[in-house]
């Protein structure tokens, strides 16, 4: 298998005109003494021929792009989101995340030590070792959990802008 496919590189080399004059020679030898060579060559000169003849390369309408895009204004456009995306299973995510928050929020201030009094009498040395956010920020699973209700969070409220935008006409971009 090797030495036919050996054999047709060396022969496409030849009739491209690409090989040196002693690869020239030599396969010239091969022609003329050797019938599978000499079939070979003449079965690849037809087929040389034939590209450079009979072979012409369809070249498309002027009009091809706006044929193109016509036809795909006929086609049926696809739904909007409204109408396949359940409004409800949105709302359900959107109030599991506001509880999960409410509830970090609840469990952070249940950390805090109401009655612990401070000594001095300004509003922030007060507060001030009342609060420790190393209980409640303390690993990262936390800061992850925090990170990712961020993330949605702003998704939820682009997605309301959006729609308030949607609604005074002024479009998407």
């Amino acid at each position: 298998m090797s030495t036919e496919i050996n054999m047709e590189d060396r022969l496409w080399d030849y009739i491209d005109g690409s090989v040196n004059t002693t690869e020239k020679t030599f396969v010239e030898n091969l022609i003329a003494t050797q019938e599978a060579w000499r079939n070979k060559y003449h079965e690849l000169l037809d087929v040389h021929q034939l590209m450079h003849t009979s072979l012409e390369l369809d070249e498309p309408s002027m009009r091809f792009s706006q044929n193109v895009m016509e036809a795909i204004t006929k086609s049926q456009i696809t739904p909007a989101t409204k109408t396949y995306i359940n409004k409800k299973i949105i709302y359900g995510i959107g109030i599991f995340f506001i509880v999960m928050i409410a509830g970090m929020l609840i469990y952070g201030l249940g950390q805090i030590n109401w009655a612990d009094t401070g000594s001095s009498g300004s509003l922030l040395s007060k507060y001030d070792n009342k609060l420790d956010f190393s209980k409640f920020f303390n690993n990262t699973y936390s800061s992850i959990y925090m990170m990712v209700n961020v993330v949605m969070g702003l998704m939820l409220l682009d997605m309301w802008l959006g729609k308030k935008r949607k609604e005074r006409g002024l479009g998407g971009i």
